[in-house]
């Protein structure tokens, strides 16, 4: 989303660039990396192209294998350039691969409602839209019926952003009617599936849902109650906005995550608001991303003292019950407030709860949660892991190693600035400036391999003008992927740091590898990471979901999406023989463009869409 590319961190904290500049230059690094440890002085910095096979077979070092040999993970036979662009309307898959179109924009969340397929001379009324399937759909995850079915289940479906042109049919809304509609295509979407003759569809439950912008939600953690979120006007917390990434936790709870929520916010008094140092620090202005909102909602103007406190009550991690329709969605401030890019669950050392998030934005930081005392102890006790325990954020060194750093009030430079850990965890970003956080290339999507390690997506940050410790490119536009070792199995302050890919490394010519932007991240059992992408792909190619192996640098494209799309989330049944993911702004809503999931007709309106994709002959998706 263009909105993530702009810059808000105006701190003078050491970026990324200048740490790696203090060591060796970028092309030296990369040559230097496939002799040196991965403890090393640069982390075993290293790129795609020197994880090639032949390179991987040649490097054994006295401490174990640096680069293995490739292993055999990737078995598919990878969609070629040639045949992912013949036809950028409709989507490209492996040749053992099929894929169908699941509960596009605007399908009833219940059998029977009333559906929205496409018309260009009509929309959904905002009643109709707060009972059917969101715009925009981002992170997803599936929840399995009993914790083991492979055929049934709750899909949760993130719905972060949909133009007022795509969502309206015109540019600005003319009336609260309009921003009803608009605020009710954002949200999330539970909707029971079921496989079914070999395919999945919708069925009927109590459980399946809209959340959206005017549902009522519950705080929970160190905020809630905290005069930072009340307003004069008395109301009532509403609401789930700009949902973009998701996570997930073992005790089967969807985890979705606030993003760039200050863009629904304006000021009716225009260019005379000025934004205070902490609007300012999280993108807040008067015209927002230009949704109008502010001009009929009053909820959404910043000018208007009675909701004062409004814009605080997003930008958090929401939790919700997929198979209790009667929960309310909880926002956990304890997990803190920024632009909440996914995130990724471990139980650490003890059994604690931990988890890894990005905020996506350039020279923004990356995240850990780690609970108070064992989750399931906590849960037995009637705790939530994510009201009690210590938010950290990271500070990255060029020797390839990094350190976690506590956002406490007890920290003196903390509590010199704010009053008490709300005001802390409510502006996460102010309190990281302070503590020193190493600026990144937008971190996005995160996830923790079987072996512990965590991948971080940074997606990509053209402004960047030298690198620094994980970030290897000056500018970076086309993005890494970095992989993290955390200390004491998670719950340690120390971590190791290297960067396994490269984007730019695979765009050489006649290189079939070729990606930019990643962003879905999913680490697999058995060693593979996906990867979907998110921006200007090279060669013609639309995006794309590949499948990674980090051990050799191997790389196969699965599948492509349409014209301006993105590929976004990733999810799997137990047995990981189908993969949910999503194609995002298919067009960016223009029929002359794409159609999809319709049939090509240059008039249908695309519709975002949940992608179902399964081997021809059964088996592990990937494999």
């Amino acid at each position: 989303m263009p909105h993530d590319n702009d810059i808000r961190n105006q701190s003078s904290n050491r970026p990324f660039e200048d740490i790696l500049k203090a060591s060796l230059s970028r092309r030296n690094v990369l040559k230097r990396s496939a002799v040196m440890s991965a403890a090393g002085f640069m982390g075993a910095f290293v790129g795609k192209s020197l994880l090639a096979k032949g390179a991987a077979a040649a490097t054994n070092l006295s401490s174990g294998t640096l680069l293995a040999q490739a292993s055999g993970l990737l078995g598919f036979t990878a969609v070629k350039i040639a045949d992912a662009v013949v036809d950028p309307a409709t989507p490209t898959i492996s040749d053992e691969y099929e894929y169908q179109s699941l509960i596009p924009w605007g399908t009833s969340i219940q059998p029977g409602g009333p559906e929205y397929t496409g018309n260009p001379n009509t929309r959904p009324t905002a009643a109709e839209q707060a009972s059917q399937v969101g715009i925009g759909h981002d992170g997803i995850w599936f929840f399995a019926k009993n914790g083991t079915s492979n055929t049934e289940g709750m899909l949760c479906v993130n719905h972060e952003f949909g133009r007022n042109s795509h969502v309206l049919g015109k540019e600005a809304p003319e009336s609260l009617e309009d921003v009803r509609l608009s605020q009710h295509a954002h949200g999330v979407s539970v909707v029971a599936i079921k496989k079914s003759g070999g395919k999945w569809e919708r069925v009927a439950s109590q459980n399946s849902r809209r959340i959206h912008v005017n549902t009522e939600v519950e705080f929970s953690g160190p905020v809630a109650g905290h005069p930072l979120l009340q307003n004069s006007a008395n109301n009532v917390p509403q609401g789930t906005l700009n949902n973009c990434g998701s996570g997930y936790t073992p005790w089967g709870t969807y985890l979705t995550c606030e993003e760039n929520f200050n863009g629904y916010f304006g000021s009716s008094a225009g260019d005379a608001f000025v934004p205070d140092e902490n609007q300012d620090r999280y993108g807040f202005s008067s015209t927002g991303f230009g949704y109008g909102w502010e001009q009929y909602d009053e909820r959404f103007n910043l000018s208007n003292p009675n909701y004062a406190n409004e814009q605080h009550r997003f930008g958090w991690i929401v939790e919700i019950d997929p198979e209790d329709g009667s929960k309310k969605a909880v926002k956990r401030t304890a997990l803190g407030r920024f632009k909440h890019e996914g995130f990724a669950f471990a139980t650490g050392s003890g059994g604690r709860a931990v988890g890894y998030m990005g905020d996506d934005q350039r020279f923004d930081y990356c995240y850990k949660f780690v609970s108070q005392a064992n989750w399931r102890s906590m849960r037995a006790r009637g705790l939530s892991p994510f009201d009690y325990g210590k938010l950290y954020v990271a500070q990255f060194r060029e020797s390839g190693t990094g350190r976690w750093l506590e956002l406490t009030i007890r920290n003196p430079k903390l509590k010199a600035k704010f009053k008490d850990q709300a005001e802390v965890l409510t502006f996460a970003r102010v309190a990281a400036d302070i503590l020193g956080a190493t600026p990144m290339d937008r971190p996005e999507w995160t996830t923790v391999a079987n072996d512990g390690a965590i991948f971080w997506a940074m997606t990509n940050n053209s402004r960047r003008s030298e690198t620094g410790p994980g970030s290897p490119l000056a500018p970076n536009p086309d993005g890494h992927i970095l992989r993290m070792v955390d200390g004491n199995n998670h719950i340690g302050t120390t971590f190791t740091w290297t960067i396994p890919f490269i984007a730019e490394d695979t765009h050489a010519d006649g290189d079939e590898t070729t990606f930019s932007d990643p962003d879905a991240l999913w680490a697999d059992s058995f060693g593979r990471l996906f990867i979907g992408t998110d921006g200007g792909q090279q060669k013609g190619l639309n995006n794309q979901l590949l499948v990674a192996d980090p051990a050799t640098g191997e790389i196969c494209r699965l599948f492509t999406g349409v014209a301006s799309d993105e590929i976004t989330g990733i999810a799997i049944t137990p047995d990981q023989t189908t993969l949910f993911t999503n194609t995002q702004h298919p067009g960016n809503g223009d029929p002359t463009l794409t159609n999809f999931p319709a049939a090509t007709d240059g008039v249908t309106i695309p519709r975002d869409s949940t992608i179902v994709i399964t081997r021809k002959n059964g088996g592990l998706v990937g494999s």
